[in-house]
């Protein structure tokens, strides 16, 4: 403990030092040992990493040799990097997530997370595309924004946000950090994403592991996912489910009827057939359908007129049906995303439009996305607050 009043001093610029995967302080993580000050004004201040080859240690290393350095009478820095002991790693999972034993999923009914399942009828429609930039505008609006890869099989999320770690001969999935039975996922532009690619290796040194599994193997990934992985206090959690109305679909509708869902679609009107497949069956688990998103809507050209290569109307008439079902709520479509050159390439890139271009036609249509589901707010009605008469 801090015993001199530079020594306190040093502790309390400590508490501005944020762990780059956990998002705390370091301070509130036990993560800062002895502070001492010799007569000089040169300070020592031991720093505990999480576990050994903690990819965040360089980065930790400097901000904490920063704040020591800028405060008043501290002439130089010595930081000595050491890594917590098993009892201390477990006192921190325990602080973060609860006893395991009492370990229960954050995000089922009554979670103040808004939880968001993106899906589609089929596959190329550009739902995965859609989710990573939406996440990445929520983002940067200040908002605490999680992902899960719920797309098993054909799982592109981490790419789009540009969680990739390239060498000279192979570029590879970030992968997460785990503080012995926690996960930490990586975090792309603001967003924290999982993804079950992040777990693969490489088959045969040059391609990417396949997943071939079938319903409980499914199941079991997304519930672990959405149980064991650390994502802190969210605003909102996006799921990217894989196309159709397979395993997935059934599974997260089990696990998280309280999800509201996005159909994302294409202008051609024999595609509302498909996607409205996936909208009835959100519902019948229990999910409501909040509204359509047309994607691929149309290619703007430099006179200021559209060339709709897929034909129009199919976002319309999504919305359409699904808002004529008896007893259920309206369906508005809430945008239509033109065809757009960044966006493509974005995609290929792993930065995403509405940051590397927000004038870009199709990233004003996901920013008006936002504002929609912005302007929902967060109800509390029917929800336990955890509050009691005194």
């Amino acid at each position: 403990m801090p015993g001199t009043d530079l020594e306190r001093r040093i502790a309390d610029e400590l508490a501005t030092v944020i762990d780059p995967e956990i998002r705390r302080p370091i301070t509130e993580l036990g993560m800062v040992g002895d502070i001492a000050v010799a007569s000089d004004g040169a300070a020592s201040v031991a720093i505990k990493l999480t576990i050994v080859g903690c990819p965040a240690a360089t980065a930790i290393e400097r901000d904490v040799t920063k704040a020591v350095s800028r405060v008043p009478g501290v002439t130089s820095a010595h930081i000595a990097v050491g890594v917590m002991t098993p009892e201390e790693r477990r006192a921190l999972t325990e602080s973060l997530r609860g006893p395991k034993a009492a370990r229960v999923m954050p995000f089922g009914p009554g979670t103040l997370t808004k939880v968001y399942a993106v899906t589609s009828g089929k596959g190329g429609v550009g739902k995965s595309t859609v989710t990573a930039n939406l996440a990445a505008e929520l983002a940067a609006r200040g908002l605490s924004v999680g992902i899960v890869d719920a797309d098993v099989h054909g799982f592109s999320i981490p790419g789009l946000l540009g969680l990739t770690d390239a060498t000279a001969d192979e570029t590879s999935l970030r992968t997460p950090t785990q503080v012995g039975d926690m996960i930490l996922p990586p975090i792309g532009y603001g967003v924290k994403v999982i993804s079950i690619g992040m777990f693969l290796g490489k088959a045969d040194g040059q391609a990417t592991q396949a997943v071939a599994w079938r319903g409980p193997m499914l199941h079991r990934t997304i519930s672990q996912f959405l149980t064991d992985v650390y994502f802190g206090d969210l605003d909102v959690l996006l799921l990217d489910l894989p196309p159709g109305t397979g395993d997935v679909a059934i599974s997260l509708g089990q696990l998280l009827p309280n999800a509201e869902v996005l159909v994302v679609t294409t202008p051609q009107p024999a595609a509302a057939d498909v996607a409205e497949r996936s909208g009835i069956v959100a519902r019948q688990t229990g999910q409501k359908v909040i509204g359509v998103i047309e994607n691929m809507a149309g290619l703007v050209q430099p006179d200021g007129s559209v060339l709709s290569l897929f034909g129009s109307g199919g976002g319309a008439e999504l919305s359409r049906r699904l808002s004529a079902t008896p007893d259920a709520p309206d369906v508005p479509l809430l945008a239509s995303v033109p065809l757009s050159v960044p966006l493509r390439s974005g995609g290929d890139t792993g930065v995403p439009v509405v940051l590397s271009n927000p004038d870009d036609p199709a990233s004003v249509a996901i920013r008006s996305i936002a504002d929609q589901l912005l302007a929902r707010g967060r109800g509390l009605a029917g929800r336990r607050l955890g509050l009691a008469p005194a």
